[in-house]
């Protein structure tokens, strides 16, 4: 298979040619996403069971604090949408751990300076931010930069300053939790262990399943709605976190 060195490759200069014959495609997938907006506009809250263990917790609980940050990260669409936008070209395993490094050190420097360093932000205007970063990923994917704006960003930097925020957004959320003094920043640090587990877990069932359908001929022919639909779902995403912000203050 021909390995192409970073996001920013070439195969997102043929996504100009496919729209048109996959426009079908591209309604029903964004139907399925407007059927779905419930339980994707909430993926980035914790559940209220998981938080009533949280604020009832006594002391260092490293097992249960793993276990949640790994179901957080499975079942939270706004970090797995991300991050298959960020590998969804990236064919080399070598790239695939760069830039799944960078975000994994800006969701950690974030997580634990938010709960431990007492870093506040309004968490509606994170998970906003959160919400974009799933625009923008798309909108690199289909080249979008470089065919409406006539420049590449760099890729790099983008997913280290969109991993900061994705990490201050659940920090956001713990913050509004009663947490126990007792055995925090040990929790604290095993949840985050926790987090990049559930992460290593995730994407490699998403690397799987994108290795396989890299094999087949309607790969790039789809890659322009598949990255479509991310867009929608970022949309959703960011626009739910803004009517939020308004409803709320």
């Amino acid at each position: 298979m021909t390995a192409f060195p970073l996001v920013a490759g070439t195969n997102r200069d043929r996504l100009h040619l496919v729209p048109g014959r996959t426009s079908l495609l591209v309604f029903a997938l964004v139907l399925i996403c407007g059927l779905l907006l419930p339980i994707t506009a909430l993926a980035h809250d914790v559940s209220q069971r998981d938080a009533s263990f949280v604020q009832s917790n006594q002391g260092t609980a490293v097992a249960a604090f793993m276990y949640l940050g790994a179901k957080h990260m499975v079942t939270g669409y706004d970090h797995l949408a991300f991050l298959v936008g960020v590998i969804f070209f990236l064919y080399r395993l070598k790239d695939v751990v760069t830039y799944v490094s960078l975000f994994t050190v800006g969701h950690s420097v974030t997580l634990l300076a938010g709960v431990l360093g007492g870093i506040h932000a309004n968490s509606y205007i994170v998970d906003a931010i959160i919400g974009f970063s799933v625009v923008y990923k798309a909108f690199d994917n289909m080249d979008g930069f470089k065919r409406f704006l006539g420049f590449e960003p760099n890729t790099k930097l983008a997913v280290l300053i969109f991993g900061l925020f994705h990490g201050f957004g659940l920090a956001t959320k713990l913050q509004q939790l009663d947490l126990s003094k007792n055995g925090l920043v040990t929790n604290i640090v095993s949840f985050n262990i926790g987090v990049e587990i559930g992460q290593v877990l995730a994407l490699t069932a998403v690397l799987i399943a994108l290795s396989f359908w890299r094999t087949r001929p309607g790969f790039l022919r789809h890659a322009f709605a598949t990255n479509t639909v991310l867009m929608t779902v970022g949309f959703v995403l960011t626009g739910y976190q803004i009517a939020g912000y308004y409803l709320g203050s």
